[in-house]
Order: C-alpha cells, then sequence, then structure tokens
C-alpha cells in the first residue's frame, strides 16, 4: 500500500513527464477545427485517421473523456498491412472497437488515476467505450495498461489535451478481444 508520502513523491514524478513532452506537443489544448478534438493535425495523426473514419467523432465533441492516446510510433511498431486493413470502409465496426477500447468516459487526470490506483493497492481498472477494462498497474513512478490479452503500454505523456478531453500517451496500441 502506498503511503501519503509515497503518494505525494510519485505524483511529483509522475507530473514532469508532461514537461518532458512540452517541445512535441506544443499545440496541444488549441482548438483546431480539422480534428475538433483539441489537437494540432500533427499531434496522434494515425489515432485521428481512426476517430475520423468511426462515428465517434460526435461523441467525443459532446462529452468529457479520457483517451489513452497511442503514439505513431506505437502504431508503427505494429504490422501495416493490419493498420491498413483497420482503416478500410469495410473494417470500420473493428475500428470502431480498436479506438473505443482507448478511450475511457470522464476526466481521468494524472492524480485521479493514481488516486484510483492508491486506493486499489496499485492496481486499477477503467471501463473503456468499446465495454471491456483496462487493467491500470502502478511499477516504480510509471503507469502501465494492460489490454485483455495481457498486451502492455506505458503513459509517456500525461495530461495533454483540451477543455473535456484528457489525453494521455501510450507506448503501444493496446488491443480489445478479438482483433
Amino acid at each position: 500500500m502506498l503511503t501519503r508520502y509515497g503518494m505525494l513523491l510519485l505524483a511529483a514524478l509522475f507530473f514532469q513527464v508532461p514537461d518532458m513532452c512540452a517541445q512535441r506537443h506544443s499545440g496541444m489544448g488549441q482548438q483546431v477545427p480539422i480534428t475538433r478534438l483539441g489537437l494540432s493535425p500533427d499531434q496522434y495523426p494515425t489515432l485521428l485517421t481512426a476517430v475520423a473514419a468511426t462515428d465517434l467523432m460526435e461523441i467525443l465533441e459532446n462529452g468529457a473523456f479520457t483517451i489513452f492516446a497511442p503514439s505513431d510510433e506505437a502504431f508503427h511498431r505494429l504490422d501495416p498491412d493490419r493498420v491498413r486493413d483497420w482503416l478500410k470502409p469495410e473494417n470500420k465496426k473493428v475500428l470502431k472497437s480498436l479506438v473505443g477500447y482507448h478511450i475511457v468516459a470522464g476526466e481521468l487526470s494524472a492524480s485521479k488515476i493514481l488516486r484510483a490506483l492508491s486506493r486499489g493497492k496499485g492496481t486499477t481498472r477503467f471501463t473503456t467505450l468499446q465495454g471491456e477494462d483496462l487493467i491500470a498497474t502502478l511499477e516504480g513512478s510509471d503507469i502501465y495498461l494492460t489490454d485483455c490479452s495481457g498486451n502492455r503500454a506505458r503513459i509517456t505523456c500525461a495530461d495533454l489535451g483540451s477543455e473535456r478531453l484528457v489525453f494521455h500517451e501510450i507506448d503501444r496500441v493496446v488491443l480489445p478481444a478479438p482483433l
């Protein structure tokens, strides 16, 4: 169990992450009409292409959500043919499932995630829009998300986003079952 001192130390370490990412995401939080999600066109282009190809854009525009946003490097770790297949119009249902698995209702800032991890003794679950859970665990000062198949993604940049949307960049694409 994390002590109050341990939580404060961990929070101090964790909140340094957004500063390290500031240069890569200097436009974050500005409303850009092209994406309509508060991101500039060069931020998360693969993810934004996927969101635009589904009918999730309207949902995201009209609510408060947390998006565990795979970086483009995360998508590049996957088979490129697989990613191209997901983006085909006939695979919209599969793509919607994939994108929805990266989204949680409500604004989960890093501090809220840390509190949930503290209450859960280092583990907590988040139910995604897709309907399946992502398991969050704390390892040292890093937060990892584990999908239903055991694949893991680390939060690399926290608390990015706009007024109603919180983005946490992750280093891997998490996959719902079966995909």
